[in-house]
């Protein structure tokens, strides 16, 4: 199984990187991509991705880590996505949970990190809270740079909101949230998303399913969604994992060892 979406960047976290891998590897997991929030964890991501085969990263600028943003912070991206294991920018988008929050300063970020991704022709990985409808205009006044594709990650909204995004092109990925008990609505977009527009995720260590929840999360539990996933859709759990495989390897090209971006 592959898990699109994954924060192992914590060694506070994770402890023995070897064991964690080793583990990681027993479980079946195939790939993952370990996704950064700013610069200094999209480094490790990068640096993980060295030590280990299976491990691909993104680099971006998170919108609630726009105080950690320096000058030189896009360049430096840049510099890490040129090597072969980066397969997005990302995560980046909007997010208007908090109180105080400066919304325009977060557009602003959004839309320059999708222009480096379209620089680099690499797609991005999407983080949306609580700005469904800032987030759905920004990506339609910038058509020209989803040309390289872009998923929503950890989708928690209606069935409305996720047909807009598939009509401009965009993955919906799923995390542990579609187990939740509660998640009828969810369960909903779940049986909606075309075969070859669904992925799958942990966004470990948060949000680990059911019957997991309150426990940090790790990308073995993957195995949680995949399987609920299936369940939703009527479609055989290796059937399922064929789709997200294929999907992964079409958005992400440099999955496959394709260096899709610039050098």
């Amino acid at each position: 199984m592959i898990d699109t979406h994954a924060h192992i960047n914590y060694p506070e976290r994770y402890g023995d990187e070897g064991a964690l891998f080793a583990g990681l590897a027993a479980a079946g997991i195939e790939k993952l991509i370990d996704v950064g929030w700013n610069y200094d964890s999209s480094l490790y991501a990068a640096q993980q991705a060295e030590r280990c085969p299976f491990v691909y990263f993104a680099a971006g600028i998170h919108p609630s880590n726009l105080a950690d943003f320096q000058e030189g912070d896009l360049e430096r991206i840049a510099q890490l996505l040129r090597r072969p294991k980066g397969v997005a920018v990302g995560e980046i988008g909007l997010d208007y949970h908090y109180d105080g929050t400066d919304e325009e300063a977060q557009k602003r970020a959004f839309t320059a990190q999708m222009e480096l991704a379209h620089e680099c022709r690499l797609p991005f990985i999407i983080h949306s809270r609580d700005a469904a409808a800032d987030t759905l205009s920004l990506l339609k006044q910038n058509r020209r740079l989803l040309e390289y594709g872009a998923v929503m990650h950890c989708f928690s909204g209606s069935p409305e909101t996720a047909a807009e995004y598939l009509k401009l092109g965009l993955y919906v990925s799923f995390a542990g949230p579609v187990t939740f008990k509660n998640a009828r609505r969810l369960d909903e977009v779940a049986k909606i998303v075309p075969a070859d527009r669904i992925l799958a995720e942990t966004d470990c260590p948060y949000l680990a399913p059911e019957p997991l929840r309150g426990t940090q999360n790790t990308p073995k539990n993957v195995r949680y969604v995949y399987e609920k996933l299936a369940l939703l859709r009527e479609t055989p759990l290796p059937l399922l994992e064929e789709q997200i495989r294929r999907n992964a390897h079409t958005l992400f090209k440099k999955l496959n060892g394709t260096d899709n971006g610039k050098i």
